[in-house]
């Protein structure tokens, strides 16, 4: 089988169940794992991808993404060409099993896809926190500061670690807030894991330096976290070390000293 995938974590998944020989092209933010893409051809970006060059490849299934926006205009040049494709768009965790289900069912491994599933189950499926959890402001973007609402899954992810998600309880994907609603909101901690952006330039004092957040406990504590946007923002097995990088930060938030 011949594969395409044009999202990071469609590689990942297609990866973690032990088809990685299918892959004979990917986009090109896909990075890991790196000794596999390192060699494959990169068709574009995953705003910019190079139809006639997916064509090239002669796929049997091209995987492609509905949870960046503005991948739909992608889709829709796929659809234009007679590609095959699939389109993931899952909100939750749940929905994330689903489709790491759907995937293994097209290459025919179903039974790897649900032995992915049941080990990231038990690493990500939690009852809804109590009201004393941490409340922690995932950071997609600095300015302006966008985090996730209800229908993602790193609130679930949060959920997961035992904290609960600034907006977990908005009916939404991600939105924007402003500098004073976060101080209103004042909450415990922020992670940052900003999207495009490689972990090792993502910057702490950005937050700690705002002025208008100079009497929040999380400055005047300094709990402001990195968590690379690959384990958070990823609809993919690698959440399972986000969840822990999450569960690590939780545990120092609640613990006697915090």
């Amino acid at each position: 089988m011949r594969i395409v995938s044009l999202a990071c974590s469609n590689t990942e998944i297609v990866c973690a169940l032990g088809c990685a020989g299918f892959l004979v092209g990917v986009d090109d933010h896909s990075d890991h794992p790196a000794e596999v893409v390192a060699s494959l051809p990169k068709v574009g970006p995953d705003l910019d991808i190079d139809i006639e060059a997916v064509a090239a490849l002669e796929p049997d299934l091209v995987l492609a993404t509905l949870t960046v926006p503005g991948h739909e205009k992608i889709v829709a040049r796929l659809e234009a060409a007679g590609l095959p494709f699939v389109a993931p768009e899952p909100i939750s965790l749940e929905d994330v099993y689903r489709d790491i289900r759907h995937i293994g069912d097209l290459m025919a491994v179903r039974s790897r896809a649900e032995g992915l599933i049941a080990e990231m189950r038990r690493e990500l499926d939690a009852p809804p926190p109590s009201a004393a959890a941490p409340t922690i402001l995932i950071q997609w973007w600095p300015k302006p500061v966008i985090t996730p609402g209800r229908q993602s899954w790193a609130t679930d992810v949060v959920r997961a670690a035992g904290g609960r998600a600034l907006l977990g309880h908005e009916d939404h994907k991600s939105r924007p807030m402003t500098d004073e609603e976060v101080a209103a909101l004042s909450p415990d901690a922020i992670v940052l894991s900003w999207c495009g952006v490689h972990p090792d330039k993502y910057r702490p004092d950005v937050v700690l330096r705002n002025e208008r957040w100079q009497q929040q406990p999380f400055v005047a504590h300094n709990r402001v976290f990195c968590v690379g946007e690959p384990f958070l923002g990823r609809p993919g097995p690698r959440l399972i070390e986000g969840a822990r990088a999450l569960r690590s930060i939780v545990a120092e938030l609640t613990s006697p000293r915090a």
